[in-house]
């Protein structure tokens, strides 16, 4: 009962942290200045904020989860530079399913001016449903545009990344390695009439040194624009490790907030 109880006070004090962070956020939204739609001559920066989740109740038990990402994005003229935070949070019948936070960051150089362009990422993330305990990933590649127009970007890239980590396998054991891995990644973003979004980020990293050690990540989302800076948004998040043989699918609904300056 104690550690339903505690587990239970966590949540609400996530929540009305949440809560706290995203008042913040619409008043800055609402009391700035007029937002836009996409980067132009003059906007160099665009925030956005996610928080979506389901809550679910019967007599048999109740169950959490919540998705909030933030980004923010810079763009010149030859550099554009991209960060995010991401983190789930998720209980069942009180016992914990997902705590698992991401941080990103990447520079693409040359990506406005030419198709090919290069990239450079660091990644850091650690998450309870995958067992992993901490995972760090730095590389470089090059990237493609098969099309990069206002309404619709189709993107390939490739890349070598070095990776640390500390995982817990199936025998539940601590493993701490070092490994270089391939990684792959299809990007694409189709805007329809300025009010529906549909966007999807996938990537396939195989260690090169076994291909049976992989990783897939994979996002799909579909928003619908409210305001210039309000979307109602679905996203479908997959996640796998093959070294832990654990997976997740997550299916959410919730708000998305955005900001061009």
């Amino acid at each position: 009962m104690a550690q339903g109880h505690n587990n239970c006070t966590i949540l609400r004090q996530h929540i009305l942290l949440l809560m706290r962070k995203f008042t913040l956020l619409l008043s800055w939204l609402l009391l700035g200045p007029v937002c836009f739609s996409q980067f132009s001559d003059s906007i160099h920066y665009h925030l956005n904020f996610a928080s979506t989740g389901v809550i679910n109740k019967t007599n048999d038990g109740k169950s959490y989860v919540f998705s909030n990402g933030l980004g923010f994005n810079t763009r010149t003229k030859k550099v554009a530079i991209n960060t995010s935070l991401a983190w789930v949070y998720g209980t069942q019948n009180s016992d914990l399913t997902n705590n698992d936070f991401s941080a990103h960051g990447d520079i693409d150089l040359g990506k406005s001016v030419h198709r090919l362009y290069y990239w450079g990422l660091v990644n850091y993330d650690k998450s309870f449903s995958l067992k992993i305990n901490y995972r760090l990933q730095a590389g470089a590649g090059i990237a493609y545009s098969f099309i990069d127009s206002p309404d619709l970007k189709i993107n390939i890239s490739d890349g070598i990344l070095y990776e640390k980590g500390n995982i817990t396998d199936v025998n539940k054991t601590d493993i701490v390695y070092e490994i270089p891995r391939n990684s792959i990644r299809l990007s694409y973003r189709w805007a329809i009439k300025d009010k529906f979004m549909i966007t999807g980020i996938h990537f396939y990293q195989p260690s090169m040194k076994d291909i049976s050690d992989y990783i897939i990540q994979s996002t799909s989302s579909v928003s619908v624009k409210l305001r210039k800076w309000l979307s109602i948004t679905s996203a479908v998040i997959y996640n796998k490790v093959s070294r832990t043989k654990r997976e997740n699918l997550l299916i959410t609904y919730g708000i998305a907030i955005e900001r061009y300056f």
